[in-house]
């Protein structure tokens, strides 16, 4: 229920950073339950037989899209109009996943290393995302310049349990945990943590940091 309500929290604030656009809430609906959903209840992604990369499937989808996005003139042109404010508050969602973890190492479900009891200190980025909000759009405070790094700070703290989470995930490139995987994200409703909430955190980094490149007149209209 809890991992749930943080997806759910993900989806809606990325719906408010697309202002409002019921065409970006539909796809990702679409994508999260009607297709995901139904496809990790089956047990499709629990099925780990050698030789079958089925997490691809998960993973693979999303980057493409965001790919999709930085390479197209419309998709450019939807990252510009994005929130600045929006897609910082975003990575609050970062700390009741990160508090999820640690439950699901009790029930072995992920190894320790993807908690914050191991080499994971991810959840500092959902904590300092009010501050950072806070400080760069309501105080003045912090500048382009100060949102910019600390968007780049987070993106490789993402970018660190991200590669984690795959190479402890019982698969031909397993790397990690073999006496206890992350079997967790081969579940429902776990699957929408790679399936879902990682890749909007992640194209929530991207595009402020394409914003936050951009030249000054799109800084200017955001800060």
């Amino acid at each position: 229920m809890a991992f749930g309500l943080t997806t759910g929290l993900a989806v809606w604030l990325f719906y408010r950073a697309t202002r409002r656009s019921q065409r970006s809430l539909l796809v990702v609906l679409a994508w999260l339950l009607l297709l995901q959903g139904a496809v990790a209840r089956s047990g499709f992604y629990a099925n780990t037989a050698a030789g079958q990369p089925r997490l691809a499937l998960l993973l693979g989808p999303p980057l493409l899209a965001i790919a999709g996005l930085f390479a197209t003139a419309g998709g450019r042109r939807f990252l510009d109009g994005l929130r600045l404010e929006t897609l910082t508050l975003l990575h609050v969602v970062r700390v009741p996943v990160e508090l999820v973890l640690p439950g699901l190492f009790l029930h072995k479900a992920v190894p320790q290393l993807m908690t914050f009891e191991g080499p994971n200190w991810d959840v500092l980025a959902g904590l300092t995302a009010p501050i950072v909000y806070y400080l760069a759009f309501v105080a003045k405070r912090l500048g382009p310049r100060g949102l910019l790094a600390w968007n780049v700070v987070c993106l490789g703290s993402l970018l660190n349990i991200v590669v984690t989470a795959v190479l402890s995930a019982p698969s031909p490139i397993q790397r990690f945990a073999f006496e206890q995987p992350n079997v967790a994200i081969l579940h429902f409703p776990f699957v929408f943590l790679p399936g879902c909430a990682v890749p909007l955190v992640l194209l929530a980094h991207l595009a402020t940091i394409r914003q936050l490149v951009a030249p000054k007149s799109l800084i200017t209209a955001a800060f």
